[in-house]
Protein backbone atom coordinates (compact mmCIF):
# COMPACT_ATOMS: atom_id res chain seq x y z
CA UNK A 1 0.00 0.00 0.00
CA UNK A 2 3.10 2.16 1.18
CA UNK A 3 4.68 1.58 -2.58
CA UNK A 4 1.71 2.39 -4.27
CA UNK A 5 0.69 5.87 -2.37
CA UNK A 6 4.58 6.74 -2.87
CA UNK A 7 4.47 5.76 -6.75
CA UNK A 8 1.45 7.85 -7.34
CA UNK A 9 3.20 11.09 -5.39
CA UNK A 10 6.08 10.36 -7.69
CA UNK A 11 4.02 10.68 -11.06
CA UNK A 12 1.93 13.86 -9.93
CA UNK A 13 5.09 15.26 -9.31
CA UNK A 14 6.78 13.79 -12.57
CA UNK A 15 3.34 15.17 -14.65
CA UNK A 16 3.60 18.84 -12.99
CA UNK A 17 7.00 19.19 -13.70
CA UNK A 18 6.35 18.93 -17.41
CA UNK A 19 4.24 22.05 -16.91
CA UNK A 20 4.73 25.22 -18.64
CA UNK A 21 6.26 28.24 -16.07
CA UNK A 22 3.43 30.23 -16.78
CA UNK A 23 1.11 27.38 -15.47
CA UNK A 24 3.34 27.54 -12.30
CA UNK A 25 3.01 31.21 -11.58
CA UNK A 26 -0.64 30.68 -12.13
CA UNK A 27 -0.70 28.34 -9.64
CA UNK A 28 0.97 30.68 -6.92
CA UNK A 29 -1.40 33.47 -7.66
CA UNK A 30 -4.17 30.82 -7.24
CA UNK A 31 -2.46 30.17 -3.89
CA UNK A 32 -2.04 33.71 -3.05
CA UNK A 33 -6.01 34.28 -3.48
CA UNK A 34 -7.01 31.34 -1.63
CA UNK A 35 -4.74 32.19 1.51
CA UNK A 36 -6.40 36.07 1.29
CA UNK A 37 -9.64 34.49 0.78
CA UNK A 38 -9.17 32.06 3.90
CA UNK A 39 -8.84 35.07 6.17
CA UNK A 40 -10.72 37.65 5.03
CA UNK A 41 -13.66 35.16 5.23
CA UNK A 42 -13.26 35.51 9.28
CA UNK A 43 -15.00 39.46 8.34
CA UNK A 44 -18.31 37.40 7.11
CA UNK A 45 -21.35 37.34 9.25
CA UNK A 46 -21.26 33.56 9.54
CA UNK A 47 -21.57 30.92 12.74
CA UNK A 48 -18.09 30.07 14.20
CA UNK A 49 -18.45 26.61 12.41
CA UNK A 50 -18.65 27.70 8.64
CA UNK A 51 -15.99 30.39 9.58
CA UNK A 52 -13.88 27.09 10.38
CA UNK A 53 -14.98 25.03 7.53
CA UNK A 54 -14.43 27.95 5.17
CA UNK A 55 -10.70 28.45 6.06
CA UNK A 56 -10.12 24.70 6.61
CA UNK A 57 -11.11 24.62 2.93
CA UNK A 58 -9.59 27.40 1.52
CA UNK A 59 -6.51 27.30 3.14
CA UNK A 60 -6.38 23.69 2.33
CA UNK A 61 -6.66 24.96 -1.19
CA UNK A 62 -4.11 27.71 -0.84
CA UNK A 63 -1.43 24.94 0.24
CA UNK A 64 -2.17 22.69 -2.47
CA UNK A 65 -1.85 25.42 -5.06
CA UNK A 66 1.34 26.90 -3.85
CA UNK A 67 3.27 23.30 -3.45
CA UNK A 68 1.90 22.18 -7.18
CA UNK A 69 3.10 26.03 -8.45
CA UNK A 70 6.52 24.95 -6.53
CA UNK A 71 6.92 21.82 -8.13
CA UNK A 72 5.50 22.97 -11.28
CA UNK A 73 8.35 25.76 -11.49
CA UNK A 74 11.47 23.85 -10.19
CA UNK A 75 14.82 25.51 -9.17
CA UNK A 76 15.07 27.26 -12.41
CA UNK A 77 11.71 28.97 -12.29
CA UNK A 78 12.23 29.92 -8.80
CA UNK A 79 15.69 31.43 -10.38
CA UNK A 80 14.26 33.32 -12.93
CA UNK A 81 11.66 34.99 -10.90
CA UNK A 82 14.09 36.41 -8.11
CA UNK A 83 16.39 37.91 -11.13
CA UNK A 84 12.70 39.50 -12.76
CA UNK A 85 12.10 40.62 -9.44
CA UNK A 86 15.93 42.20 -8.81
CA UNK A 87 15.19 43.61 -12.08
CA UNK A 88 12.39 45.15 -11.57
CA UNK A 89 13.79 46.47 -7.71
CA UNK A 90 16.78 47.76 -9.71
CA UNK A 91 14.63 50.05 -12.12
Amino acid sequence: MRKKIKNAFLSIKSWLATLSFRTGVILLIVAVLCYVISFAQMLGPFSATTKGVLWFIFFGLAKTAQYSGLAVLGATGISRIKKWWQQRKNK
